[in-house]
């Protein structure tokens, strides 16, 4: 299914009932909406409506030339728009990495359209980045981003068939990876998903304020780019309802090591 709005055409996967609430589903970097596949069919059997959409940068028809493009707040703006699309009201926002972060945002700025958060790997923006500020453990893990901003990450990306995009994936299941790694071989692709990186500013984080609606926050403790002080930081940023859930063992790319255990804490939330 193909969403035409804000002059731009975003690839969606839509499952489960028409009639059933939305579950917006965001994926992250370096992947696309395929991430939430086995997320997605036990949401349905529930009587959920699955909207996963790859984001501004992923899907051919929607990628703006411009960095400034990709400012957290266009990439949530493409969100209302589809839920504006698809007659949505309020959805269950579901995100994962750079799609924690906009589901973040949504539920801050949009509390209004969002009737629940669930987030993966990536805590609450503040959290982040006074972690970044403060803790060292944290500034190590994100060093990868100050490369990322750089004009010859591509460069570097792409040399020997994508190998350091596929180191990117320690931890996921290894029948994953190439159904991510492929895609991100197109330099036009990989190129909008490092613009999101480029755009970010100090004020994406340390500015949004806390999330007032039910919150359910999924971090792993062997996640090798979110330690343990942002993690736990995240609680500090919510005034609703909030579940911390802490995966003992498992990796950074949560939907796809444990997508049933995933589906469970956001039907605890949206069923």
């Amino acid at each position: 299914m193909k969403f035409d709005v804000r002059g731009l055409t975003f690839d969606a996967d839509v499952d489960g009932p028409a009639d059933g609430p939305v579950v917006l589903l965001l994926h992250g970097f370096p992947q696309h909406k395929g991430e939430w596949d086995l997320v997605t069919p036990a949401l349905g059997e529930a009587g959920l409506r699955t909207v996963a959409f790859d984001q501004r940068g992923y899907s051919p028809g929607a990628r703006p030339a411009e960095v400034e493009a990709y400012r957290i707040g266009e990439c949530a703006a493409d969100a209302l728009a589809i839920l504006d699309e698809l007659g949505a009201e309020r959805a269950h926002i579901v995100g994962h990495d750079w799609g924690a972060a906009v589901a973040w945002y949504l539920a801050v700025r949009h509390p209004d359209r969002t009737a629940t958060l669930t987030a993966l790997s990536v805590p609450h923006l503040a959290a982040f980045g006074r972690a970044l500020r403060d803790d060292g453990d944290q500034r190590d893990r994100s060093s990868y981003m100050d490369f990322f901003r750089t004009p010859e990450a591509e460069d570097v990306l792409l040399e020997d068939d994508g190998l350091r995009i596929r180191a990117m994936f320690l931890g996921c299941p290894e029948a994953r990876v190439d159904r991510y790694v492929t895609p991100m071989l197109d330099r036009d692709r990989l190129t909008g998903g490092l613009n999101w990186y480029r755009a970010m500013t100090h004020g994406d984080f340390g500015r949004l304020g806390p999330v007032t609606v039910p919150t359910t926050f999924l971090w792993s403790n062997e996640d090798i780019a979110i330690g343990r002080t942002a993690a736990e930081a995240c609680a500090r940023h919510v005034t609703g309802e909030y579940a911390f859930v802490e995966l003992d063992g498992v990796s950074h790319w949560i939907p796809d090591a444990v997508p049933e255990r995933v589906a469970a804490e956001i039907l605890k939330r949206a069923a």
